[in-house]
C-alpha cells in the first residue's frame, strides 16, 4: 500500500495544483482571526432557546428534539461557544447514534455528543450535547437559527422510553421554552435547569479501554530503532510527493528529549531545503496497518510558523491525517496547518477536510485564519454517520453524509513543501508529543485527556490492541 502508485499521486498534491481554483468555496468558510472565541456577556445576554418534539408519545422509535435559537438582545451574539443539553434516561447498554437530521444554518456548524452524566438521577443518566462550531456565525438582534431538526437512536433502533426522561416534554408539540434543557456558553449555564448532579462539566467517566486503543509517545531512540518498525509504524523514503517529488527521507524524523512535551519526548518532522529538488527533504511516517475506521482519533503536535533555521516564507504544510489508497472506496480525513498559506490562499490557517473522492476533488473542508503557533491538541471523532474535528477541546468543524469515511485507514504525519519559491537553506520542524485512537467511539476530549494522562502516570510508553 505505501507504493501504491494511485496513492502517491493522491499525495503529490490530491490535485494540490488544481485545489487553488477548487478552493472557491475558500471566502465562504475562512472566518476571521479569532473566530474561535466567543464572546459569552454578548451571548448571555439575549440568546433564547425553543424547544418542540415530534414524538406522539412516550414510546418511540427515537429521541427527536428540535430547537430553535432566538437573539432577543440588542446586539449581534455568536453562536461559536453556545452548546445545548438535552437529559435522558438510558434504556440499555447499547449506544445511542446522533443524527443531525436538517438545521437551517446547515448540519455542518453543529456537532452532537451523547455524555454519561457523573451523578445519575431518576430521570436522566445521559445527556445529548449539540455544540456550535467555530463557523456557525453570529445572529443579529431578532434573527434565529431556524429548525435545528435532530434525532438519536438506539444504535440497534430498538424503542425508546421517554416517560421518565428529564428534558422530555410532550406538551411541546410547536416551539416554546422549558426549564429541563439547558443553553450555555463556554460551560455557562445561561437558562434552563441540569437535572440533580448533572452538573456543566464533561462526564467523568473513563474512557473505554481494551481492545481497539493505540497510544504512542514515541520514546524511540532513532529512526533505525527496531522498536519502531515492531510497533507498526514506517517512515517514508523515496519518491512520489505530495510536495517535492522523491525527496523522502528517514533522517528526517528524529525523537529527540524536549523538555516542553507531557513526557520530555517528541517525534520531530523536520523539511529542509537550499531552493533547489536536489537540496531538499521531506518528512512522512505512516502506520504499516490501514486498521483505522471508526472511534476517535487525537494527538498533540506543535505547529511552527517560522522556520528554525533560514528565510521565512515557505508554503510548507505540517499535518496529522489518516487515508486509504486511491480506490473506489478512498477515504482521508485531513488536519493540515499552513503558517504562511498555500493554493491561491493566505495563512497562517488550519485547514480541516474530510475527503470523498481525491480525483474529483470532492471533499467537505474548512479553515480559519489563525495563528496556531506551540502545542495542539488536534481530535476527529467518526461515529454515528458524523465526523467531528475539535482543536484544543473546541468543535472546529464537521461533516455528515458522503463526507464520511467508508473503509479503515492508516494514521500519518507528514511535512513538505507545497513548492520552492526561495532560495537559502532553512529547515521547518513539526513535534508530535503523542497520539491516541480508540474504536470504541466518539469519545468526549475530556476524556481522551483523562486516558492520556492515565498513560503517562503508568509509565506506559506504547499500547496497541486494534485487531489487523
Amino acid at each position: 500500500m505505501r507504493h501504491h502508485p494511485a496513492l502517491r499521486r493522491l499525495r503529490s498534491g490530491r490535485g494540490r495544483a488544481a485545489l487553488s481554483a477548487a478552493l472557491g468555496l475558500f471566502g465562504a468558510t475562512v472566518a476571521a482571526a479569532g473566530v474561535l472565541a466567543g464572546n459569552p456577556a454578548q451571548a448571555a445576554s439575549g440568546l433564547q432557546l425553543q424547544y418542540r418534539t415530534t414524538a406522539a408519545g412516550a414510546t418511540a422509535g427515537d429521541i427527536e428534539p428540535w430547537f430553535q435559537i432566538t437573539n432577543t438582545g440588542s446586539s449581534s451574539a455568536s453562536l461559536s461557544g453556545v452548546a445545548i443539553r438535552y437529559y435522558f434516561t438510558a434504556d440499555t447498554t447499547v449506544p445511542y447514534v446522533f443524527t443531525c437530521e436538517w438545521a437551517q444554518i446547515g448540519c455542518a456548524k453543529l456537532s452532537g455528543t451523547v455524555g454519561t452524566l457523573a451523578t445519575a438521577s431518576s430521570t436522566a443518566d445521559h445527556y445529548l450535547e449539540v455544540a456550535f462550531g467555530s463557523n456557525a456565525g453570529t445572529l443579529a438582534p431578532g434573527a434565529s437559527t431556524g429548525d435545528i431538526q435532530l434525532r438519536l437512536n438506539r444504535q440497534d433502533w430498538q424503542s425508546v422510553d421517554q416517560a421518565n426522561d428529564y428534558s422530555f416534554t410532550p406538551s411541546r408539540s410547536s416551539y416554546g421554552t422549558v426549564s429541563t434543557i439547558t443553553l450555555s456558553v463556554n460551560g455557562t449555564i445561561v437558562s434552563g435547569t441540569a437535572p440533580p448532579g448533572g452538573g456543566t462539566t464533561p462526564p467523568t467517566s473513563p474512557p473505554p479501554s481494551g481492545n481497539g486503543v493505540l497510544f504512542d509517545d514515541f520514546h524511540y531512540t532513532g529512526p533505525g530503532d527496531s522498536t519502531l518498525g515492531a510497533h507498526g509504524w514506517s517512515i517514508r523514503t523515496g519518491g512520489g510527493g505530495p510536495g517535492i517529488q522523491g525527496t523522502w527521507s528517514a533522517n528526517a524524523i528524529t525523537f529527540p528529549s524536549d523538555a516542553t512535551a507531557q513526557g520530555g519526548k517528541v517525534m520531530n518532522l523536520a523539511a529542509t531545503t537550499d531552493g533547489t529538488t536536489s537540496g531538499t527533504t521531506q518528512a512522512e511516517i505512516d502506520t504499516v496497518q490501514r486498521k483505522f475506521f471508526e472511534g476517535t482519533y487525537a494527538a498533540r503536535v506543535y505547529f511552527n510558523d517560522a522556520p528554525t533555521t533560514g528565510q521565512n516564507g515557505d508554503h510548507v504544510n505540517e499535518t496529522f491525517y489518516t487515508i486509504t489508497p486511491d480506490d473506489s472506496l478512498y477515504s482521508e480525513l485531513d488536519n493540515e496547518y499552513l503558517p504562511n498559506g498555500g493554493w491561491g490562499a493566505p495563512g497562517p490557517t488550519l485547514y480541516t477536510t474530510t475527503w470523498y473522492s481525491a480525483d474529483a476533488m470532492d471533499r467537505q473542508t474548512h479553515n480559519v485564519i489563525s495563528s496556531l503557533q506551540g502545542w495542539h491538541t488536534l481530535q476527529m471523532t467518526v461515529a454515528g454517520g458524523t465526523v467531528t474535528y475539535y482543536v484544543d477541546g473546541n468543535v472546529y468543524f464537521s461533516t455528515t453524509g458522503k463526507y464520511y469515511p467508508r473503509e479503515k485507514m492508516t494514521i500519518d504525519f507528514n511535512e513538505w513543501f507545497i513548492d520552492l519559491p526561495f532560495t537559502g537553506a532553512r529547515t521547518w520542524n513539526e513535534k508530535v508529543n503523542w497520539v491516541y485512537y480508540n474504536a470504541s467511539g466518539a469519545l468526549t476530549p475530556a476524556q481522551v485527556t483523562s486516558a492520556v494522562n492515565g498513560y503517562y502516570s503508568a509509565g506506559t510508553h506504547f499500547t496497541d490492541t486494534v485487531p489487523n
